[in-house]
């Protein structure tokens, strides 16, 4: 493989991606296509730039010509590029649809025009909408509910129609929340770590009953090599984790491990509008193809609190603006 895409390769998801792949593509050119947005920094990825096989692309997937610029020549896009903020969507749905649904068209175009030799994109495990009990397999009709959720199943949609139409080489991966370092503290971990480490209530929506299942960027990467390696060409994978916690079980086990009272430290507010009570996925797809998921999250989270405290000067002007709900 000459050259790989990835889209978002500076934010939280993309640069753990792009830092796994460098390692097992040595012969291959990476370049990133990121906006630059909030949630992404260059700082995630300079290391990665100096050895001068990964390239920056500064640019929006929405714009064709950007596209059209990033994907020449290139043998594999992976597009992880999102608006991913489930508060922001119910306050600014149009954004959402821009980047994850126009955005994710005209990257796909642009890959069949220059005739990609795979598309793997990825998507989310609240495409299935709530599953209050047992799992989602792929097979799942997807009932999202929230705006973020409803462009990303759009998305599906348009990558589905370019499979059946053009017949273009494409695979779906459906993932839980991912966590790990340099995530933006929009998300519930890294939110209440700053939280707490500048001394701040940590903030519920509703009783904090909310469950979701936890993956991390580390597992997600090597899911997302399994399947340039052994996917199906047209096939959908939902990968997954074992682990399940409520919002407020997240919360006080972060209290725990700055040694503080979660009683002390938690206070609910009122919840949004629509808050899927449970996500959860059957991943056996996957996992026949010899996947599963190494890292826990209890066993590296003391690792990801270390990170954060030593980065907070990146996070100083949001820590001090912590006010809002968490997201999950």
């Amino acid at each position: 493989m000459k050259k790989m895409v990835i889209t978002g390769g500076a934010g939280f998801i993309g640069s753990h991606i792009a830092e796994r792949f460098a390692e097992l593509y040595p012969a291959t050119t990476i370049v990133l296509l990121d906006k630059m947005t909030y949630a992404a920094d260059i700082r995630n990825i300079l290391p990665l730039m100096t050895s001068g096989r990964v390239q920056l692309i500064v640019g929006d997937v929405f714009d064709p010509g950007t596209c059209q610029r990033a994907v020449k020549g290139a043998d594999l896009v992976i597009h992880a590029a999102a608006e991913s903020h489930v508060d922001n969507s119910f306050g600014n749905s149009y954004e959402f649809t821009k980047t994850n649904v126009a955005g994710t068209h005209s990257l796909i175009e642009a890959s069949r025009t220059a005739q990609v030799k795979k598309f793997i994109h990825v998507s989310t495990d609240e495409v299935y909408g709530e599953v209050l009990t047992g799992k989602a397999n792929e097979d799942t009709v997807l009932v999202p509910t929230n705006p973020y959720s409803a462009s990303k199943a759009a998305a599906e949609m348009i990558i589905n129609g370019y499979r059946k139409s053009f017949n273009f080489p494409v695979i779906i991966v459906r993932a839980n929340n991912i966590f790990g370092i340099r995530q933006y503290p929009e998300k519930i971990i890294p939110k209440f770590l700053i939280t707490l480490m500048m001394g701040r209530q940590l903030t519920i929506h509703g009783k904090g009953n909310n469950v979701r299942h936890y993956l991390s960027a580390w597992d997600l990467a090597d899911a997302l090599d399994l399947m340039i390696r052994k996917g199906e060409i047209g096939g959908c994978y939902n990968v997954g984790a074992t682990e399940e916690y409520t919002n407020l079980e997240m919360a006080r086990m972060l209290c725990d491990l700055f040694g503080l009272n979660s009683e002390e430290h938690i206070t609910f507010v009122e919840d949004r509008p629509f808050n899927d009570a449970r996500y959860s996925l059957d991943w056996s797809r996957i996992d026949a193809l010899g996947w599963s998921a190494k890292h826990r999250l209890k066993t590296d989270l003391p690792g990801i609190a270390q990170w954060y405290a030593a980065n907070l000067d990146r996070y100083e002007d949001v820590g001090k603006s912590i006010r809002k709900p968490l997201n999950s």
